[in-house]
Formats: structure tokens, C-alpha cells, sequence
């Protein structure tokens, strides 16, 4: 087989593929299209959902006595770091420690978790300091 036919036979194969992932692309690029265009990125796990309808109050420790450093709205989604059992509230004694710049307590009470949520004294202390804690400290 002369060389002038073998390379038109490849240039023909290197077409028809180059023909199959032009389509491929256009299904992707359909599909991604069809997906709904409010849906949020979900934070990572674990994470709460609020279920109070007036909104929940985060606090600077976890007590209904500690100051109010923030407030979370009904169905808001937050990142949860780890559990500790304190206070009660309504009947529950769990508060979350959420995973925000700036770190505070919400009462289990009002916030359906998505998961396991593990127990303070059982995650990694590095995990627990915000990132920034180095220029905060005293001493």
C-alpha cells in the first residue's frame, strides 16, 4: 500500500473520531445545561441545616448565657466541626461548634445535621482553632 493511501485512511479514522468527540462534547455541555441553575454547592460534611423559623442565634461559647456574635436564618446550611454536650435547650444538650471564619456554638436544638457529627474532644485541635488564632492569643 503506497504511503499517500495509508495516510488518507489515518487522516479519514483521525476525522471520524475527532466527529465523535465534537458530539460528545455537545451531549456534556446539553447536560450541564439541563442541570438546575439555583442549585447552591452544598458545604462540606458535616454540615446543619437551621429549623427555626425565626432563625438561630450563634453564640461565643456554647450557653444562652454567652454573647451573641451572629444569627443564622431559617433553612440556612452551616459547617459543623465537632459536638459538645452543655446547656440544655428545649431538651437537648448538644451544641455545635461551626466551621466559620470566625468559630461559634449553635444549640442542636434548632439544626438538623447531615451526618455524623463527631464529639469535640475526639477531633484533632488543630481542627478546632481558627486559622488565624496564632495573632488573637495572649500570653
Amino acid at each position: 500500500m503506497p504511503t499517500t493511501d495509508l495516510l488518507v485512511a489515518r487522516g479519514k479514522k483521525l476525522a471520524a473520531g475527532a466527529g465523535a468527540l465534537a458530539a460528545a462534547a455537545a451531549l456534556g455541555a446539553t447536560l450541564l445545561a439541563a442541570a438546575p441553575a439555583h442549585a447552591a454547592p452544598e458545604p462540606a460534611k458535616p454540615f446543619g441545616v437551621v429549623t427555626a423559623k425565626t432563625g438561630l442565634s450563634q453564640r461565643q461559647y456554647p450557653s444562652t448565657d454567652s454573647s451573641v456574635r451572629g444569627h443564622l436564618h431559617h433553612r440556612a446550611q452551616v459547617g459543623l466541626v465537632c459536638k459538645v454536650r452543655t446547656q440544655s435547650v428545649g431538651g437537648n444538650t448538644i451544641w455545635y461548634l461551626t466551621r466559620e471564619e470566625r468559630a461559634t456554638w449553635v444549640s442542636a436544638r434548632y439544626v438538623t445535621s447531615s451526618g455524623a457529627v463527631r464529639y469535640c474532644k475526639d477531633v484533632q485541635r488543630s481542627r478546632l482553632l481558627p486559622p488565624n488564632a496564632a495573632k488573637h492569643t495572649v500570653g
